[in-house]
């Protein structure tokens, strides 16, 4: 069994994974669209289960790893702002959506987020990033509560959750007046949004710096 093989696997269960979602796609499916048998799945992956495992590591590892890098080096130059800490965590995954060969992924991020049995996947793969980013953005928002802290992170999350996935929507909300380019949304216009909600009404008078 060559990579080739398994490469192509991977690229139709990330496909078929993105347009019906986890549930809905049968193992049948995935060999029909590869062009291989239930053995080279098998042999590959063992299973349906860790087939999509292997489709998200593929991806997340390397978003992971620039999030993490670019956290690095703000905080060696300092204590970072808001705005850079939130760069850190959204700027690799822009990178993916504007990516022509890695931007279906986004599709599967998304319904990670909806769909339940899903869920502890992604968290299972942010398990090492989530308490950086936490304490990163502890420091730069000490007068949230806790509580308040994480629903602000909760909504925030989401927005950029929606953003990704929904883009392409823009053009028929507008009736057709707004027809997204490749490199929209800008990171500085999502950093800024995230940044808002995170501060709420206890910005104080602080601007985006």
């Amino acid at each position: 069994m060559s990579d080739t093989t398994k490469a192509r696997i991977l690229d139709t269960a990330e496909r078929l994974f993105a347009e019906q979602g986890y549930g809905a796609t049968s193992l049948r499916q995935i060999i029909g669209g590869a062009g291989v048998n239930l053995a080279a799945v098998h042999y590959h992956f063992g299973s349906k289960e860790h087939l999509l495992e292997a489709v998200f590591a593929r991806r997340i590892e390397r978003v992971n790893r620039e999030r993490l890098e670019m956290l690095d080096r703000v905080e060696a130059a300092g204590e970072p702002t808001l705005e850079q800490v939130l760069e850190a965590l959204v700027a690799p995954t822009l990178a993916v959506a504007r990516d022509p060969e890695r931007r279906i992924f986004v599709k599967i991020m998304a319904r990670m987020h909806v769909e339940e049995e899903l869920l502890p996947l992604l968290v299972n793969h942010l398990r090492h990033i989530i308490p950086r980013f936490r304490a990163a953005l502890r420091r730069a928002l000490p007068q949230l509560s806790e509580v308040e802290l994480v629903w602000r992170t909760h909504f925030a999350i989401g927005a950029l959750v929606h953003t990704m996935v929904g883009v392409d929507k823009l053009q028929l909300l507008t009736g057709g007046q707004h027809r997204p380019g490749p490199n929209e949304p800008s990171l500085e216009s999502v950093v800024n949004f995230m940044a808002a909600g995170l501060r709420g009404c206890d910005c104080g008078g602080r601007h985006a710096h």
